[in-house]
C-alpha cells in the first residue's frame, strides 16, 4: 500500500532551507525593476532639471534642447519626481522583504549593484558641488593653491558651472580629495561630462568599501546584516544624493565605515591608517578617531592609564605620518584646516543653532527690523560650545571601548550633522553608515525610513533648498509619512484589492551560491 509522505518526514525538512535559502539569496524582481526602473527616470529627467551645465556640448546644437526650458524643463522635472517615487517605493518594498527575512545578504548587494549603475552616467542630481571639486581640481593642477583662492581665479568652462556662492570660495577638502580631483581634470580637460562621470566613478569605491563593510559591521555591533546594507547602503538618501549628487561624502563614509569594521577585528594599524586616509577626504571622519583609540586601549594589557597612553601615541604616530604623506604627495598644505569655516556661508534650519537664530530673528523682527547676523553668530557660537560638550561626554562614556565605543562614535557623528553651523541632508549619512550595524527596533526603522524620504525630498533637483517652501514641506511630509507607514503595511491606504496572501507571493530573482 503506498503512502503519502507526511509534513514530519525527512525529505520535507531537507526541502524546506533549501528553498529558503534560495529565496534569501535572491530579491523580488518586481523591486528590483522599480528602484532600476525610479533610477534610470531619475538620470533621464536629470538632463533637463538636474544641475544642467550653463553650456552642454550634448544638447546645445541639438533638438532636444527643449528639455531645458519652459514646458520642457516642467516635463524633465515630472519624470524625475515620478522616477523618485519608483525608487522610494522599490526601497520599501525591499525593506519589508528584509524585515520578513526573506531577502538577505547576497540580495541585497544585487539590488545595490544594479540600482546604482544608472546613477553613475547621471548628470549632477540635487547639487552643483561635483563643478566645484572639478574647478578646485583644475586650480591645483594649474599651480594654484585652491586653499587661497576659489573658482573664480581661473575663469573658464570648468568655474562657470560652480555655484555664485562658492565662486570665491576656498577648498574646505582634504588633500587627498584635492589630488583626486586634480588628477580627473589632468585627464578630461574642460569637458565636464566625462569629468563628473570620472571624478564620480573614483567616489563611487565608497559604495563598495560600504557594501563592504556593513555586514562586518552588523556582526560586531549586534545588527542584521541584510538591514544595514538596507538602511544605508540602498537607502536613497545615499544612493540618490551621493552617487547622484556625487558628493566626496561618499568616498569619505566608505573608508570610515571600512577603518572602523578593522579596527573592530583588532586590525588597529590598518584601521587608523584607512580612517585618517578618510579625514585627507572631508574632515567629518576624524570625530571617529579618538572612539577608536578605546577600542583599541581595551584590548592592551597593563593598567587603564598606560593603555591609553599606548593606544593613544600609537594612534597619533599613525594619524601624524599618514597624513603628512598625504599633503606632500598632494603638493599641498594645511590651508584646507582654515578654510573649514567656509561652509557657514550655508544658512537652513536643519542645523539646530542656526534654527534657533532665525526664529529669534523672526520673532524680534516682529518689533523692529534688524540683520540676521548676530543673532545666527550667538546662537551657532552657543551650538559649538554645546557640541564640545556632547562630543566629550560621549567620547568618555565611550571608555570601555569595544562595540559601545563604535555607537558612542556614530551619536557623535549624529550630533556633528544637528549641531554643527551648516548642515545639509546627506550629512545624516556620516552616522547612518555607522549606525546602520547597530539593532534597530520595528518603529526605529520607521522613523528611520521617514527621515531618509524626508531628507531625499527636502533639495530641488537643481540643487537649491527647499527648506523655505512650506507647502513643498508639507507634501514632501506626507509622501514620508506614506513609505514609513508601508514599510509595515503593504498598502496602508488600502488601495489593493489583491489579498494579503497574492501580495506576499513574488516573483524571485536567484544568485548563484
Amino acid at each position: 500500500m503506498q503512502t503519502t509522505p507526511s509534513l514530519a518526514s525527512p525529505a520535507a525538512p531537507a526541502t524546506a532551507p533549501r528553498r529558503l535559502a534560495a529565496l534569501r539569496a535572491g530579491v523580488p524582481l518586481r523591486t528590483l525593476l522599480l528602484g532600476l526602473g525610479g533610477m534610470a527616470l531619475l538620470t533621464v529627467g536629470g538632463v533637463g532639471a538636474g544641475g544642467t551645465l550653463v553650456h552642454d556640448p550634448l544638447l546645445a546644437d541639438s533638438p532636444l534642447t527643449w528639455v531645458r526650458f519652459g514646458h520642457g524643463k516642467d516635463l524633465a522635472t515630472a519624470v524625475l519626481y515620478g522616477g523618485l517615487t519608483l525608487v522610494v517605493w522599490g526601497w520599501v518594498r525591499l525593506g519589508r522583504d528584509v524585515r520578513a527575512g526573506t531577502v538577505g545578504t547576497r540580495g541585497m548587494l544585487l539590488a545595490i549593484g544594479v540600482w546604482t549603475l544608472p546613477l553613475l552616467l547621471a548628470p549632477p542630481l540635487f547639487s552643483r558641488d561635483i563643478y566645484s571639486y572639478l574647478a578646485q581640481g583644475n586650480l591645483a593642477l594649474h599651480g594654484l593653491d585652491p586653499y587661497r583662492v576659489g573658482p573664480s581665479a581661473l575663469p573658464g568652462p570648468l568655474s562657470e558651472n560652480v555655484s555664485p556662492i562658492w565662486q570665491t570660495t576656498p577648498a574646505p577638502y582634504g588633500p587627498l580629495f584635492v589630488l583626486i580631483a586634480k588628477g580627473v581634470v589632468a585627464v578630461t580637460g574642460d569637458n565636464l561630462i566625462t569629468g563628473v562621470v570620472l571624478l564620480r566613478l573614483a567616489m563611487a569605491i565608497g559604495l563598495g568599501l560600504l557594501c563592504w563593510s556593513l555586514p562586518g559591521l552588523a556582526r560586531h555591533l549586534g545588527g542584521s546584516a541584510p538591514s544595514a546594507l538596507w538602511l544605508a547602503a540602498a537607502n536613497p538618501l545615499l544612493l540618490v544624493h551621493l552617487v547622484g549628487g556625487a558628493h566626496n561624502d561618499l568616498l569619505m563614509v566608505g573608508l570610515l565605515a571600512a577603518g572602523v569594521l578593522l579596527v573592530l577585528d583588532r586590525r588597529h594599524l590598518v584601521g587608523i591608517v584607512l580612517v585618517t586616509v578618510a579625514v585627507a577626504i572631508k574632515a567629518t571622519a576624524g570625530v571617529a578617531l579618538p572612539f577608536l583609540v578605546w577600542v583599541w586601549a581595551a584590548r592592551l594589557p597593563g593598567s587603564a592609564p598606560a593603555r591609553f597612553a599606548r593606544a593613544t601615541a600609537a594612534g597619533l604616530a599613525v594619524v601624524v605620518g599618514v597624513f603628512a604623506l598625504c599633503t606632500l604627495v598632494s603638493g599641498l598644505n594645511l590651508g584646507w584646516l582654515p578654510a573649514l569655516k567656509t561652509s557657514s556661508a550655508i544658512v537652513n534650519w536643519l542645523s539646530l543653532p542656526t534654527a534657533v537664530g532665525q526664529l529669534l530673528h523672526t520673532l524680534v523682527n516682529l518689533l523692529v527690523h534688524v540683520s540676521d547676523r548676530w543673532f545666527l553668530r550667538i546662537t551657532r557660537t552657543l551650538g559649538s560650545l554645546l557640541l564640545a560638550v556632547v562630543l566629550v561626554r560621549q567620547w568618555w562614556a565611550a571608555r570601555q571601548g569595544g562595540p559601545e565605543a563604535v555607537r558612542r562614535a556614530a551619536i557623535a557623528l549624529l550630533a556633528v550633522g544637528l549641531l554643527s553651523p551648516a548642515t545639509l541632508p546627506w550629512y545624516f549619512s556620516w552616522p547612518l553608515v555607522i549606525g546602520a550595524a547597530l539593532p534597530w527596533t520595528g518603529s526605529a526603522l520607521v522613523l528611520g525610513t521617514l527621515g531618509s524620504v524626508w531628507m531625499l525630498l527636502v533639495t530641488f533637483p537643481t540643487g537649491d533648498t527647499a527648506l523655505y517652501s512650506w507647502g513643498y514641506l508639507a507634501v514632501t511630509l506626507a509622501a514620508s509619512v506614506l513609505a514609513a507607514a508601508s514599510l509595515i503595511s503593504p498598502d496602508p491606504l488600502r488601495l489593493s484589492r489583491r489579498t494579503p496572501a497574492e501580495r506576499d507571493r513574488p516573483r524571485v530573482i536567484e544568485l548563484a551560491p
